[in-house]
């Protein structure tokens, strides 16, 4: 099923999504001091591409640095992706069939306006059960 999500969501949304954090990575790494926000453009974007299976998690060792950080990243970038994925997932929604990417969407717009101090990793893995169940 996450297969089938995951081609669903490539063509209708996530490859045009993914191109928007692709640009706005390249502008924010020509501008030398913006770079670490130009490399937290391109992690979003990969998972903005491929988003099933995987989860978006706070670090734990997150600082203020990463919140400070957060409020740079909406005043450059933040807010125009966060609207793109506000758009397409109003526009999902219409179909019956993008309900499920437009919800999705919707979930990705909290990570879009606050990139630095998450950790995106495969789901089920390196949760506390999985060390008892010998993953």
């Amino acid at each position: 099923m996450r297969l089938i999500l995951n081609v669903l969501w490539l063509v209708l949304s996530g490859f045009w999504l993914f191109l928007g954090y692709l640009a706005a990575g390249i502008v924010l790494c020509i501008l030398i001091v913006t770079i670490p926000w130009g490399i937290a453009s391109f992690r979003v974007g990969m998972y903005t591409l491929w988003p099933f299976g995987r989860e978006v998690v706070a670090k734990p060792t997150a600082g203020v640095g990463s919140s400070l950080g957060n409020v740079v990243w909406v005043v450059l970038a933040g807010w125009w992706l966060a609207l793109g994925h506000i758009v397409t997932g109003l526009l999902l929604c219409v179909t019956i069939i993008g309900i499920p990417l437009g919800i999705a969407n919707f979930k990705l717009v909290a990570v879009s306006l606050m990139p630095l101090g998450k950790e995106i990793r495969e789901v089920g893995r390196g949760g506390p059960f999985d060390r008892t169940l010998g993953r």
